[in-house]
């Protein structure tokens, strides 16, 4: 698009607002356009805390949220912050200047501005529907009309939520049996070693060549394992979780599992990069900073990370400890007793710590007699009212949920006293298992809770996807706990959502949801400083749109009010770019319009 077509249409999205267009258009210095423009802001935002017959209602609460975000972004500390001034940005297009190093408009740009510019104006229309009928009467009529319209919300959402596959579905399950025997055939193993959980981690998939031969792959999944295994970048399938697979290679119902575990080509080119590059950090949660002794991270007052052991059984291509992990299942990937002596003493000399998080990697790797070594360790510190598991072995390794390992774990869940529970990462309602429930329960029978701490990537954040795991997993016996931001690393583009999208699902569709469903927090993960609740607008603010339509915030941290830290600025990933992703894969994105207008 040649800089006449670029003006013209910027000049188009402006006429949204001609108060702001009037501003922008003349000849004035740039400083005195944004004082014009803070002078607008402001009379438009007590506009809307008026009766403004020109704003519908609702729609001011759409406006009053665009002038603080556009009120935000022309503030000159946050272009310092972000690296770039929209205002001038939007100057120079009008006006013809010479863009520099600065590239011209994307497509996401434009939706951007004019989205924000919409609501500016209070004429977004997301409000299609008329004033509802209820509203018209009192009483039995009233709550008839209203029951009528729940029970239309109910079926909407039902719709979407049965697109997705389910692992209970009984074509599922007798599917995955057909998985199971192909595996077990392959491998020259009878029936009952299915049930032994040593037999998975001895026959864990860990070449392309294998898993080739069991599932079929595309040609870009076979490149990039054979990558990572040429390369040394952890890959690994337990045996069950290859039988959540479907033979066929199209993904349309297995796509969010094979997502778990088959790294995307871009992501083994970038993490090869990484490795080759030796002055590049992938440490990108700053562990190093938060670890005062070897095998623990602390971020938060009362509790502490502790990990006995750097692997799993399976990588998740998402793993915030990529870093760390050598190997899938590696025999080297043991703290050493010498270092984990030393981090359970330093536990026990700050008696600050109330909670620790046995994590890793898996610490359910450990041998049943080593774990409840560790765990009788920390029973017997006065001070530790609280152990958390963080296992996906109810997902990946199900049989490794045996009835002497509930018991060793159940000694030291006393009441009133000490809490043991179990936290764990069920991402798909199709990874859902009947091995998984029947190792669910078994904690459950023994008074361990069961929490799930889902990672909100591209791969479950369609329509009513999440709220659909959320449901499942209560009536598996699992507690919604967390719904994670993706982490920003480069190599994970492919998987992250934009921040809109988590805030538009607690809003629009977890809310549809009982109170017992929707019990987790929505949480973006601050380097060095740890969970930022996304749910409350205090914790981060829009400060940028830059000119590809992507958004920059700024994370105020936790310590907020408590202590004088530093903020943490983020470029999320584009809107319109994800939309785009969404149409290809057969979503209506009309089904999305709001995504725009949450920040």
């Amino acid at each position: 698009m040649n800089q006449n077509s670029i003006q013209k249409r910027i000049l188009k999205i402006l006429d949204t607002t001609p108060e702001f267009k009037a501003i922008l258009a003349n000849e004035a210095p740039i400083g005195d356009k944004r004082q014009k423009v803070r002078y607008l802001l402001s009379d438009t935002l007590n506009a809307t805390f008026e009766d403004n017959p020109a704003i519908p209602p609702l729609e001011w609460i759409l406006t009053r949220n665009a002038v603080n975000v556009l009120r935000s972004i022309v503030s000159g500390r946050n272009e310092r912050l972000a690296g770039f001034s929209l205002l001038q940005y939007v100057d120079d297009l009008i006006h013809g200047r010479d863009l520099g190093e600065r590239p011209p408009p994307g497509p996401g740009f434009y939706a951007e501005f004019e989205h924000l510019l919409k609501a500016l104006a209070g004429k977004t229309e997301i409000y299609c529907d008329k004033i509802p009928a209820f509203l018209k009467h009192t009483g039995r009529r009233a709550a008839r009309l209203r029951s009528n319209g729940l029970s239309r919300m109910a079926r909407d959402a039902e719709r979407f939520m049965s697109r997705y596959p389910y692992g209970l579905d009984r074509a599922v399950i007798r599917k995955r049996r057909a998985n199971r025997r192909r595996i077990l055939k392959y491998f020259g193993a009878a029936d009952g070693d299915w049930d032994r959980w040593k037999w998975h981690t001895k026959h864990i998939i860990r070449d392309a060549g294998t898993l080739s031969r069991l599932v079929t792959l595309t040609h870009e999944e076979f490149q990039a394992v054979s990558l990572a295994r040429a390369n040394r970048i952890p890959f690994g399938i337990t045996p069950h979780y290859l039988s959540l697979l479907d033979p066929e290679p199209h993904r349309k119902r297995d796509y969010a599992v094979r997502a778990q575990v088959i790294p995307p080509l871009y992501y083994v080119e970038r993490m090869k990069e990484h490795k080759e590059n030796k002055g590049c950090s992938m440490d990108f949660m700053l562990e190093h900073d938060t670890s005062p002794i070897d095998g623990i991270t602390r971020r938060y007052p009362d509790i502490v990370i502790l990990k006995p052991v750097m692997t799993c059984p399976q990588i998740c291509v998402y793993c915030q400890r990529n870093w760390e992990i050598e190997d899938v299942y590696s025999r080297s990937a043991m703290l050493g007793q010498k270092r984990l002596d030393a981090a359970l003493q330093w536990i026990a000399e700050t008696p600050e710590i109330t909670e620790v998080l046995v994590t890793g990697g898996d610490p359910l790797l450990l041998s049943n007699e080593k774990l409840e070594k560790l765990l009788s360790r920390l029973a017997r510190m006065d001070h530790v009212e609280r152990i958390r598991i963080g296992t996906r072995m109810l997902v990946t390794l199900p049989q490794r949920i045996t009835d002497a390992l509930v018991r060793g774990v159940g000694r030291f869940h006393v009441p009133g006293r000490r809490e043991v529970l179990i936290v764990t990462h069920f991402e798909h309602q199709y990874e859902i298992t009947p091995e998984s429930i029947a190792a669910i329960q078994k904690f459950r029978r023994a008074g361990i809770g069961v929490y799930n701490q889902m990672v909100y990537t591209f791969y479950n954040s369609r329509r009513f996807e999440a709220a659909a795991i959320r449901h499942h997993l209560r009536l598996s016996g699992v507690t919604p706990y967390y719904t994670f931001n993706t982490k920003g690393k480069e190599e994970t583009d492919d998987y992250r959502v934009p921040i809109a999208r988590l805030l538009q699902e607690q809003h629009e569709e977890a809310r549809l949801m009982p109170g017992t469903v929707r019990t987790d927090e929505i949480v973006f993960n601050v380097p060095r400083l740890g969970k930022n609740y996304l749910r409350a607008g205090q914790h981060h603010d829009v400060i940028s749109i830059l000119p590809d339509g992507r958004r920059v915030y700024e994370f105020h941290p936790w310590e907020k009010k408590l202590s004088l830290v530093d903020t943490f600025v983020y470029t999320d990933v584009s809107i319109y770019d994800y939309l785009l992703r969404l149409k290809r894969v057969g979503e209506n994105i009309r089904d999305y319009r709001t995504i725009w207008y949450y920040y």
